[in-house]
């Protein structure tokens, strides 16, 4: 029996079963353009099971899992190309043919790419999974193409919630990030729960909007019924008739202000949302690529025979230090956009107000005349009372709004001490 053979029974041996390492330790390496491996550090050279020299040189995807669909790599290499750092699930294939999951994180640098990767630990991952499984069943199946999956893994991951992929790759990094401290029985630090705070906030801000939305549009056939009531009583209905006109009037501004404020990718939400998802996606990064170079740092003093003499530990931790100053720079930028949006964010909201106001005034010139028509103001009265319900949750969601865009306000100024 050949070396050769003996190998390959004991790679089919393991095949299937996952390789385990720590959730503590974090996967580096570095490549060119192309995707060609030009260094990595030890936990990656251990799990994937490689030689040195069989990695360094190799393309990538050297490591590449056949359960992994073409669509996710066209989707990543098609932001790099556009200079975005991206974050993604992928499972990879060692040597001996086990696998491993990671969360990778990866940047464009001069002359090629860093990615930073750590142990995905929490539910999200078995969610991707899935997704995963379908896509490359579609693959195989239907004989989609790789940009053509990369589309449906967007379309995906919009049924699922996420308005763009930054906003999920922003919600896996946290994500993960917190649930490893969890595990870890680490504390987050202050820019990771601050950024936590204000997408929790932002998330929470659609939900009540989206609320106070559907309570408007349950308000939009009262000057429709008032017409008609108005019609029934004749004469009598003159006053009803004009305070439909007026009621139309407020609704319209009304619609304006929802398409304005909470509908479409250019709205006010949208644009502080992602800018929020940005810089919370960056602030998690960050932090990555620190601990990242502390863990080349002590390498570099305790296990520098663990390198061959073409990978240094000081020359990787340089281009970390590298990307996490690309980091910073990006998450100010980031805040900068909060800020601005936050502000347009608040006037919006005064708008509403003054609308809402309006509303005020029409229920209780209703009511009046609800009073003033005794029985025949019946029909009046269910408008009365109709209005009253959705002021009331206008009123209320509103408020929400305004205290969450307090928080939102109140954490980018902190923040900004913090970068």
């Amino acid at each position: 029996m050949t070396d050769q053979t003996t190998r390959f029974i004991a790679d089919s041996s393991y095949a299937g079963s996952e390789a385990q390492f720590h959730l503590s330790e974090l996967f580096y390496s570095r490549t060119d353009q192309r995707g060609v491996i030009q260094a990595g550090n030890t936990v990656f050279q251990r799990v994937a099971g490689y030689d040195w020299d069989e990695l360094i040189g190799a393309p990538h995807k050297l490591v590449r899992h056949p359960d992994m669909p073409k669509g996710v790599f066209e989707l990543i290499w098609r932001r790099l190309a556009q200079g975005k750092p991206t974050g993604g699930y992928v499972k990879n294939r060692c040597k001996n043919g086990r696998y491993y999951w990671v969360f990778a994180l990866i940047a464009p640098i001069e002359g090629g790419y860093v990615s930073t990767r750590l142990k995905p630990a929490s539910p999200l991952r078995g969610t991707v999974e899935q997704i995963y499984k379908a896509l490359l069943a579609r693959e195989r199946e239907e004989g989609l193409k790789p940009s053509a999956s990369a589309d449906a893994l967007l379309e995906t991951l919009k049924k699922a919630g996420y308005s763009s992929y930054d906003a999920f790759q922003s919600h896996a990094m946290a994500t993960e990030a917190e649930t490893r401290a969890q595990q870890m029985g680490r504390q987050l630090d202050p820019l990771q729960r601050r950024f936590l705070d204000m997408s929790r906030a932002i998330t929470q801000v659609h939900v009540e909007t989206t609320e106070m939305t559907e309570a408007f549009k349950a308000i939009r056939t009262v000057p429709m019924n008032m017409r008609i009531i108005a019609s029934r009583l004749e004469n009598a209905g003159g006053p009803i008739s004009a305070i439909s006109v007026n009621y139309s009037q407020m609704l319209e501004e009304m619609s304006t202000w929802v398409d304005t404020f909470v509908d479409g990718d250019a709205c006010v939400f949208a644009r502080i949302r992602d800018a929020i998802f940005k810089g919370q996606f960056l602030g998690f990064a960050t932090q990555v690529e620190r601990e990242m170079i502390g863990i080349f740092e002590e390498e570099r003093e305790k296990h520098r025979d663990a390198y061959p003499s073409n990978v240094s530990t000081e020359t990787e931790a340089a281009r970390c230090d590298e990307v996490r100053n690309s980091f910073l720079e990006a998450t100010a930028e980031s805040l900068g956009d909060v800020e601005a949006e936050a502000k347009r964010f608040a006037r919006s909201v005064l708008d509403m107000k003054r609308y809402v106001t309006g509303l005020s005034s029409t229920r209780m010139m209703c009511k009046i005349e609800s009073a003033a028509l005794n029985n025949s103001g019946t029909a009046l009265s269910g408008i009365v009372e109709q209005l009253d319900a959705c002021q009331d949750e206008i009123e209320r969601r509103l408020a929400r709004v305004v205290e969450l865009n307090s928080v939102i306000q109140g954490n980018t100024a902190m923040l900004r001490s913090l970068i």
